[in-house]
């Protein structure tokens, strides 16, 4: 089987991008699952409900959020009505939406959650190893494999996560610093793992956002808006091949110009 994890769609050049390919790459690759990371959809910073309807039009079976959750107003009274959206799991239980999704195709469940990395990252969020370990152990029974991504800005928290749920997950994929790493791996037990995943979206930019803008900041520290880029829209993902025991056996890091 074949599950394609898609890092931070940014603005609309990354809406487009998984428009235009998504539905190509289900076709060409044989896709079982798409699930993306959403969190910077809509103008680069969160998601509304039209914008998460579409990407599931597009043939995302999951959307999945970080940091940015409740960057666009009114989307925390929006996010309940979807099934297959899920914000962070580490969050408090008293925040609005799903904290996984299971998604089924030939018999396979596959469990998806998020969790927020602690280090350097502003929420105030549980343990993410721990949250990891509640909800595989809760829907145990119910799920063939489990994608777990990891929103989180350190690599050693996000390694030693992949590390914590080898054998247990079928993949444990980050995101969040929307540049790719260069550690696509098997681990040990057959749990596939890449740091970061990269960004669906304009990458002449800085991480997504028009470049001078970005630089002026970094010269003066004046607030300023930084708009969506629009130059080389690319797609970034991890595509993992994986048995029906939920063990992978093999991950490609996919990048692809739009």
């Amino acid at each position: 089987m074949n599950l394609l994890f898609l890092g931070d769609i940014v603005g609309r050049p990354g809406r487009e991008a998984v428009a235009t390919l998504v539905p190509k790459l289900r076709a060409e690759r044989g896709l079982d699952f798409v699930v993306a990371n959403g969190e910077n959809a809509a103008a680069g910073a969160g998601i509304t409900g039209s914008i998460a309807k579409s990407l599931l039009d597009y043939g995302v079976d999951v959307v999945t959020l970080g940091d940015h959750v409740w960057d666009q107003n009114g989307w925390e009274n929006e996010i309940g009505t979807f099934e297959r959206v899920c914000r962070p799991a580490n969050l408090p239980p008293s925040c609005p939406g799903r904290d996984h999704v299971i998604v089924g195709k030939s018999g396979f469940r596959l469990l998806v959650f998020t969790v927020l990395g602690r280090n350097f990252m502003g929420p105030k969020v549980d343990c993410p190893f721990a949250t990891a370990d509640r909800l595989l152990a809760n829907h145990a029974g119910n799920f063939d494999g489990a994608l777990v991504e990891i929103h989180a800005e350190a690599t050693s928290e996000k390694q030693a996560l992949g590390w914590h749920l080898d054998g247990r997950a079928t993949a444990v994929l980050g995101t969040h610093t929307h540049v790719a790493t260069a550690d696509t791996s098997l681990l040990k037990k057959q749990t596939a793992f890449q740091c970061d995943v990269g960004m669906t979206g304009p990458h002449d930019s800085v991480l997504g956002r028009e470049i001078e803008p970005v630089i002026r900041r970094f010269l003066d520290g004046m607030p300023r808006r930084f708009d969506v880029a629009a130059g080389d829209v690319r797609l970034s993902g991890a595509l993992v091949e994986f048995e029906p025991t939920g063990r992978a056996t093999r991950i490609e890091w996919l990048h692809l110009r739009a």
